[in-house]
């Protein structure tokens, strides 16, 4: 079915952008989502490379983004700092730790390292249907349980939740680790379904793609899908134009995805309906 190959290359950005959509909600804008995916990455490739069990290698793909996305926390909740500083320095410790942790260990043959990868039944991988569960499940629990309200309200209006009587900063860490539970099935799914190995900053930006998804949804779960699945279709064309063998240089095909995604920032990202307190950092008035 030409469907699965949709699903599979958009799942790693669908599923950062859905766990992003929970994270913004609460008003914290995660600019180190590429980071997180990038260490879950290589900790899955790493652990199953080890253990031969690439469910053992998904278990500690989402444990490595769910700890580097708590670093963020941190210092982005509880310290207060700008939000793009954090999260910029944490794409770059993640980049240099994981490229250098793979170099120190595969050397340059790394290049070469094969792992084996989450299999699944015709094509469908238990993580493809998680995520296509995780939209109207994740509508739910913003729309429809206390919880959900609550993170809504701190992404809206921090004092009215403080007022309510709710912790702004421990409900913005839940929605921050839910978010980073997300960017480590979308980091370790790079690595342990689609590539079956690893590769210095293999990412390669789809954490900023997967932040622009969630303007294009309007802070939606289902609708950050949908985007997702734009951006799937336009990175699997160029495999579909050398199976045609049209010549299309490669390096636009590789590109589209972002050119999209630009697009997406410049014609949507006007009037969009963000959360009133995004990014804002929120001190508890004593």
């Amino acid at each position: 079915m030409e469907f699965l190959p949709l699903l599979q290359y958009s799942a790693p950005v669908a599923l950062a952008a859905m766990g992003e959509v929970i994270t913004e909600r609460g008003g914290i804008i995660n600019i180190g989502l590429e980071g997180s995916m990038l260490v879950a990455s290589y900790f899955a490739m790493l652990a199953c490379y080890v253990t031969h069990n690439p469910w053992i290698g998904l278990g500690a793909g989402v444990t490595g983004a769910l700890v580097t996305t708590l670093l963020f926390g941190v210092f982005a909740i509880y310290l207060s700092a700008d939000q793009v500083v954090v999260g910029s320095a944490v794409n770059l410790l993640a980049l240099g730790v994981t490229g250098t942790l793979f170099r120190s260990k595969f050397g340059q043959s790394g290049q070469l390292l094969s792992v084996p990868r989450i299999g699944g039944f015709h094509g469908v991988d238990p993580i493809m249907v998680f995520m296509l569960a995780s939209a109207p499940l994740l509508w739910l629990l913003l729309r429809k349980t206390g919880w959900g309200l609550a993170v809504r309200a701190c992404g809206e209006y921090p004092k009215a939740a403080e007022a309510a009587g709710f912790s702004v900063s421990r409900l913005r860490l839940q929605s921050l680790m839910v978010g980073g539970f997300y960017s480590g099935l979308a980091g370790s799914y790079l690595a342990l379904v689609i590539a079956g190995s690893f590769a210095e900053n293999m990412t390669a930006g789809r954490g900023f793609v997967a932040i622009a998804m969630v303007t294009f949804g309007r802070w939606k779960p289902q609708f950050a899908l949908i985007a997702a699945l734009l951006i799937g279709c336009a990175e699997s064309l160029q495999y579909k134009f050398q199976t045609y063998g049209w010549k299309v240089p490669f390096q636009m095909m590789i590109a589209l995805p972002y050119i999209i995604a630009l697009i997406v920032l410049v014609l949507v990202g006007r009037g969009a309906n963000a959360p009133g307190a995004l990014a804002q950092p929120y001190r508890k008035e004593k």
